[in-house]
């Protein structure tokens, strides 16, 4: 089945010419073509068509994943917020006094997942060793990629669910290009220009899309 997505701009990657109107073409799990949405329309009018507000870019890498997943923990809401309230909790000494076991930390990484992919996340950087928070990582569609992929990857002080978070530009946080034959992972951002990501955050993601598949979605 062939989707077409279709946002105010399409920025298919670090150092891309923003083009208006721009479109992603998906066949099965992976990128057919990309272009002006005018064009790919016309050449493939039964495609599915979604609209997008905002900007579309290639979905987005976090560091520190063993941080984020093995070494903090989500509470479960609403059945331990009332005792734990809603923040995140780390540090030895508070997660020691929870006694986790593996099963809790594999349904915090689910919902630590859950909040990644509502910001456009689609890979994580760093190693994941607790065999339940794999299975949740591996179950939400992300990737793992090693803790040095790259350019722009170094890990941060402080890991955060906020993928642009010790960047210096927003499309450092990006995971690859929209091209054609690539995997179709990619994300859209409520923004009227890709200066504005950074500002604003990627809590302003309204779609996350990984293997061809709408996985986030804002309502």
């Amino acid at each position: 089945m062939l989707t077409l997505h279709t946002a105010e701009l399409l920025l298919a990657g670090p150092g891309a010419v923003p083009l208006p109107g721009g479109a992603v073409l998906v066949e099965g799990d992976r990128i057919s073509r990309t272009g002006p949405y005018e064009e790919l329309g016309a050449q493939f009018p039964h495609a599915r068509v979604r609209r997008w507000p905002g900007v579309l870019t290639p979905g987005l890498l976090v560091l520190g994943a063993q941080e984020l997943l093995e070494r903090t923990y989500y509470p479960d809401d609403p059945y331990e917020t009332a005792e734990l309230g809603t923040d995140p909790i780390s540090g030895a000494g508070a997660l020691a006094d929870l006694k986790i076991t593996e099963s809790r930390w594999g349904n915090s990484a689910r919902r630590a997942t859950q909040k990644l992919l509502a910001r456009g996340v689609v890979a994580v950087a760093g190693r994941i060793t607790v065999p339940a928070v794999r299975t949740a990582v591996v179950r939400s569609g992300l990737t793992v990629v090693p803790p040095a992929a790259g350019p722009g990857t170094a890990p941060s002080a402080a890991p955060s669910l906020d993928p642009f978070a010790g960047r210096e530009s927003a499309e450092e946080a990006f995971h690859g290009v929209l091209a054609a034959g690539v995997p179709a992972r990619f994300a859209v951002f409520a923004v009227t220009d890709p200066q504005e990501l950074l500002a604003r955050g990627a809590t302003t993601c309204v779609a996350t899309v990984i293997g061809g598949r709408l996985l986030h979605r804002r309502r």
